[in-house]
């Protein structure tokens, strides 16, 4: 079915069938705790009946309950959800049901049957997943292109892609996935193409590895280029030479495409980052041990260790070779541990938020280094002392929950402020794209409202209590 046909499929083909529900004169409270429960952004008011007669959302929340000042437990659902409900019917056409949302700017549709009885919902992200330029379709022409030309072409449309959906109902956890599994299938496609093209006989003993936000799999539309590679001590000079030119190669095939080169030169172009695995041994011991301000980042980085390509098995002993020798040189984790406290947040000593600080233009606060960035890296020291660095932040949290560091709740707060970070960085990211602007890590707080400068001052609240924490579990106050 072409592009053009999708919009004229019933309705009922692809909408939601497993309503979560409620009544209008249920606490708010409850329902709330039902939304969070079940992971939803929604729930659809009924009457006694059951027929649908409103909904609530994340919105009204944001825009009714908290400006109002009043105690959330006095709201009954009557005094929030929205009423009249805006429905469509099974039969009617996907096309429909997108008018109806841009023209009323909402982003779900209840949908009922001719006597008006709930048979499920659509969401406008439904809607996107069912059109040609949809995640799948953009895989599919990935993994289809046969030049780096083309890459380049399907590069942009990632941007595109994401901008269109940071305006949908997808959450920020699946954009953030989404973004770093389209990034890994153009990266992997150009190893494909280049290795195909000038490179049958490259040898099997290396590894092409990715490192920083992109090893752990949370890019954003900011980013550069953070790879290495690692290869087998028993390559002949003959393999290394051709692991030197394919490197090389790809690296400027990544720049033309589209990814901006690492401004320190942290590429698998660059010999300091190309290396055999005993040579990476040698690299590692100088700085672990010697926690300077040049070596504690390299290490952060270098943790977060990913093999996108090539042997893993190589990225598996670089990561046990890592845990082996801080084992014996614990220092080195506290000094690591210490330099995340240097990222304070931007809070003033009334608890407002400050602008302008850190390199941030005026009206403006640099979320990566006000928040995202101590979390990230306290949350990785304390994985490095469980020898736990596989994933990302999330799994890590987990990890670190499982193995009784955290706290349930204090991770739950942790993984709410930091994706609620990423959530705002994106959106500013997004707004610059849209203005034609090199996007940054930086939000001009007057594009927030009220609700979100309320958020976003509790996530850099609780940046501040586990910037606490971590100097009390790593002892901090011994260091000199």
């Amino acid at each position: 079915m072409n592009d053009e046909n999708q919009f004229f499929r019933p309705v009922g083909e692809i909408c939601q069938r497993q309503v979560v529900t409620c009544r209008p004169g249920e606490g708010l409270v409850d329902v709330v705790k039902v939304m969070k429960e079940k992971n939803i952004s929604s729930v659809v008011v009924c009457d006694d009946a059951g027929a649908p007669i409103g909904i609530i959302t994340d919105r009204d929340l944001r825009n009714k309950v908290v400006p109002s000042g009043r105690d959330p437990g006095s709201f009954k659902v009557a005094d929030v959800m929205n009423s009249p409900l805006t429905t469509i019917r099974e039969e009617d056409v996907l096309y429909e049901a997108l008018y109806r949302m841009s023209r009323q700017h909402i982003h779900r549709l209840v949908v009922v049957s001719e006597d008006g009885a709930l048979n499920g919902i659509i969401t406008d992200t439904d809607i996107l997943r069912m059109q040609n330029h949809s995640p799948h379709q953009l895989v599919r022409d990935i993994e289809k292109a046969g030049t780096p030309e083309d890459l380049k072409v399907l590069h942009a449309r990632i941007q595109d892609l994401v901008v269109r959906l940071s305006g949908t109902t997808t959450g920020i956890q699946d954009l953030v996935k989404l973004i770093a599994h389209l990034n890994d299938q153009i990266l992997l496609r150009l190893i494909h193409l280049v290795r195909e093209t000038r490179f049958p006989d490259l040898p099997r003993g290396f590894a092409f590895v990715v490192m920083g936000s992109e090893g752990r799999s949370e890019q954003t539309l900011s980013t550069d280029q953070d790879n290495a590679i690692v290869y087998a001590d028993d390559l002949s000079e003959d393999d290394i030479r051709k692991i030197e030119a394919f490197s090389k190669e790809l690296i400027e095939h990544l720049i033309e495409i589209g990814v901006p080169p690492c401004p320190g030169g942290i590429m698998a172009s660059n010999p300091a980052w190309r290396r055999s695995l005993s040579g990476w041994y040698k690299e590692l011991d100088q700085w672990l041990t010697t926690p300077s301000p040049k070596n504690i980042p390299n290490v952060s980085m270098f943790a977060d260790i990913r093999t996108l390509y090539g042997d893993a098995s190589l990225e598996r002993k670089l990561k046990a070779h890592i845990y082996h020798r801080l084992a014996e040189n614990r220092l080195f984790i506290m000094r690591m541990a210490e330099n995340m406290l240097r990222f304070t947040p931007p809070l003033g000593w009334l608890g407002k938020i400050k602008t302008g600080t850190q390199g941030a233009p005026r009206g403006e606060v640099d979320l990566k280094k006000g928040g995202i960035f101590a979390l990230t890296d306290g949350i990785k020291a304390l994985a490095l002392e469980l020898n736990a660095l596989d994933g990302g932040t999330h799994q890590r949290l987990q990890a670190l929950v499982k193995q009784g560091v955290l706290k349930q709740d204090q991770a739950g707060d942790l993984q709410e402020s930091f994706d609620f970070l990423v959530l705002m960085r994106l959106r500013a990211q997004v707004r610059s794209v849209e203005q034609g602007k090199k996007p940054d890590n930086c939000a001009a707080l007057e594009q927030l409202s009220q609700m979100e400068q309320v958020k976003l001052k509790i996530a850099f609240e609780d940046v501040t209590k586990f910037q606490s924490f971590i100097s009390g579990h790593f002892n901090l106050s011994l260091l000199r």
